[in-house]
């Protein structure tokens, strides 16, 4: 490659190079920056950087705000609580109250008020309870300190805490424990240590164990108020609700499923797989229902309603999607089936796709209206029959005659697994269907659903 100087202009004070290349052709040399000049490029790239980050992040949190506006409505309730309890701060007839304690009641409205009325109250009661049996006992243990005389006090202290704190630590591993008082247990070993190391110092525990409980009652009471009183979320009716959802798309699932495996219906994929939301709920489930068993009673949902069986009718639904799923893994499949076969068995596997999303449909009305429906019966009896109709067109495979291209005598095995593996699985699919129904019929049973109304048909 040879290089000379081509030509020398002035624009803008600047000179400008050319190269030649071995081919010919002439390429411009652009003169490097200086230093300033690359940190002050440098800046911009940061400052339009980060305005990019700060647009995306607003434009993300504009788009949860309509998605679901009772978050919003979530974080005003909160500020509305801190709001009441900062009073005791402000107010100099309310801090000569309480005085620094204050601070317990902001603390408490902070760690306790959650998006749900079940979750406050579950945090609240169970801050109170953990706060008020560790004082207690705190008290109790420094005044047995105090008698055993100035030299065993700290060995006595010492080991109040040591037991005390291991075995409340030991309890969080209990499984009812750790699912309903975990938040308790944790607040116990922590205000029993506090108390514990301050009243070997401080003479008038009693008063401090006073106020700083009568703060947290104060915080606490008044997350549970506003929470109760202002949009509440309930989350008993937010589990019913999912539970209902989760039933519609797995009904949407196995029928879609089906018809795309012998139809290709072109559904969207992402419609098809909306058997994963129930796979994916079992962790929320269990919070749900573990928050609505603190809850009173609202609405339709009554005092001790049976929540428990929530968790055994979402366990059945998850068996059920499994089944799909394996079922949708067909529709991807490598293996191809012959255009005879799929024929053969087109009719009686969209009939039974189709009665058994109807049955599951048919529960998620149920579970809509709380009423019990009077075709569950005979629907879960036609799915039966349509079983049965699948296994007597299995039993006739060997004698299905084979297309006039085909040299084999008989059906190849290779082509008939793959249509016998959706056969298979249809059929399991009505048996977990069976037991959705059963799961279905015990929560209407123990919720006391209204009573089916017949329809006459008129004369």
């Amino acid at each position: 490659m040879t290089r000379k100087m081509a030509q020398q202009k002035e624009v803008t004070n600047k000179v400008e190079w050319k190269i030649k290349v071995a081919d010919g052709s002439s390429k411009d040399l652009v003169p490097e920056s200086e230093p300033a000049g690359r940190a002050w490029l440098g800046i911009q790239g940061l400052i339009t950087g980060l305005v990019s980050k700060v647009g995306k992040f607003f434009k993300k949190a504009r788009d949860i705000a309509v998605d679901d506006p009772r978050k919003v409505i979530h974080g005003m309730k909160v500020g509305m609580a801190l709001t009441v309890v900062s009073l005791f701060y402000y107010m100099r007839p309310l801090y000569e109250g309480v005085g620094r304690n204050a601070m317990w009641a902001v603390m408490t409205t902070v760690v306790v008020f959650e998006n749900s009325v079940g979750a406050t109250l579950c945090k609240s009661l169970n801050r109170a309870c953990g706060t008020l049996l560790a004082g207690s006992l705190a008290v109790g243990v420094h005044w047995i300190a105090n008698q055993s005389g100035e030299k065993l006090e700290p060995y006595v202290n010492g080991a109040s805490v040591f037991l005390l704190a291991s075995a409340a630590t030991f309890s969080r591993f209990i499984p009812t424990v750790r699912a309903r008082f975990d938040y308790g247990a944790m607040i116990f070993i922590l205000t029993f240590s506090l108390i514990s190391v301050s009243g070997y110092r401080v003479e008038k525990l009693l008063r401090m164990a006073q106020l700083r409980l009568s703060t947290i009652a104060i915080g606490g009471f008044m997350c549970i108020l506003i929470s109760i009183l202002v949009c509440p979320i309930w989350a008993g009716k937010e589990l019913h609700l999912l539970i209902t959802r989760n039933m519609d798309k797995l009904a949407y699932s196995l029928d879609g499923c089906v018809a795309e495996y012998f139809n290709n219906s072109g559904i969207p994929m992402e419609k098809l797989q909306g058997y994963k939301c129930v796979l994916n709920s079992k962790a929320t489930e269990e919070s749900m229902a573990n928050f609505a068993r603190w809850e009173p009673a609202h609405g339709h949902f009554k005092f001790k309603h049976p929540w428990r069986q929530y968790l055994n009718l979402g366990a059945s639904m998850r068996r059920c999607a499994y089944c799909i799923e394996a079922l949708n893994g067909c529709i991807n499949s490598d293996n191809e089936v012959p255009e005879s076969l799929k024929q053969h068995f087109n009719g009686i596997c969209l009939r039974l796709g189709s009665v058994s999303s109807t049955v599951i449909s048919e529960l998620a009305i149920t579970m809509k209206t709380m009423r019990k429906s009077p075709k569950i019966k005979y629907l879960v009896i036609e799915m039966k029959n349509s079983v049965e109709e699948l296994h007597n067109e299995i039993g006739y495979l060997p004698n299905l005659p084979t297309p006039p291209s085909s040299t084999e005598a008989i059906i190849p095995l290779v082509e008939v697994i793959p249509i016998a593996t959706v056969a298979s699985l249809l059929t399991e699919v009505a048996a977990r269907i069976e037991d959705i129904a059963g799961a279905t019929e015990e929560l209407a049973k123990l919720a006391k659903f209204k009573p089916a109304v017949e329809k006459i048909p008129p004369h």
